[in-house]
Parts: C-alpha cells; sequence; structure tokens
C-alpha cells in the first residue's frame, strides 16, 4: 500500500472503520501524513504569530485544535485495526492510553505502543479478519 492509498483508505474507506486489520504500510503512511500536515500547520501558526495578528496559543489552538478534532477518530481506528493486525483486541490500546495518563508509566506505555506497531502482523487470517496483505492465504489450523 502506498502513501496516496493509505491515506485514502483511512480518511474515505475506513474513518470510523474499528473492525478488520490495518497493514504495517497503512499505519506509517498515514502518521507520515499527519506529521506532514502539522508541519505546515506548524508554519502557518508561525505566520499568523510573526505577523502579529495571533498570539502564539490562539494561533497553535485554532489551527492545531481543528486538526485534531478532524484526525481523532481515524487515529485511533486506525490504531485499534494495527492492534487487530497482531492479534490483539483494541482494549489494550484503551488500557495503554489510560497508564499513558501515569507521569512514570506513560512512556512506557508510548514505548510498548510504538512497539507493536512496527512488530509484523500475524500471518493469515486471525480472529479479526483476513490477512491485509495476502488476502488469498489461508491459515493452518489443525495442521
Amino acid at each position: 500500500m502506498g502513501f496516496t492509498e493509505a491515506v485514502r483508505t483511512v480518511l474515505t474507506q475506513k474513518y470510523a472503520t474499528f473492525s478488520g486489520r490495518a497493514s504495517r504500510s497503512e499505519y506509517w503512511w498515514f502518521m507520515l501524513f499527519c506529521l506532514q500536515v502539522l508541519f505546515v500547520f506548524g508554519i502557518l501558526a508561525g505566520g499568523l504569530i510573526m505577523s502579529g495578528s495571533a498570539t502564539p496559543v490562539e494561533a497553535l489552538a485554532v489551527i492545531g485544535g481543528l486538526f485534531i478534532l478532524t484526525i481523532l477518530l481515524p487515529l485511533i481506528s486506525l490504531q485499534v485495526r494495527r492492534f487487530h493486525d497482531r492479534n490483539i483486541s483494541g482494549w489494550w490500546y484503551l488500557a495503554l492510553i489510560v497508564l499513558g495518563m501515569v507521569p512514570t508509566i506513560g512512556s512506557v506505555s508510548g514505548l510498548a505502543i510504538t512497539a507493536l506497531c512496527v512488530l509484523r502482523g500475524t500471518d493469515g487470517p486471525n480472529r479479526f479478519g483476513q490477512d491485509s496483505l495476502r488476502p488469498d492465504t489461508r491459515a493452518e489450523v489443525f495442521a
């Protein structure tokens, strides 16, 4: 899956789809898209600040806030589908986010989420659906 296909899939086809699986390529291409958009919004906020038409807090709150509100649901659904690709329930993502609010455990929780997203998904179908990279393969359960 390429950059444009990943962005199109997450934002149009699976905007709030919490079932199924998301491949590593879909996840990381969409994360790159989010970073690029945040970079552009940072430049826009910097322009507003330099022109004197907004304070730093106002510029970042308006521009960043609108982006976060727009992208929050697709990001959560993508993360849950990425966990499903590893054959892990999406409820574990919620547990890691809640643990991330504890000051000392927060960094470990963030590392755990990142590690789970870097690891390869399970081969063949699992309890959350077909393999997104090879939908035609079958898992031999009783081989």
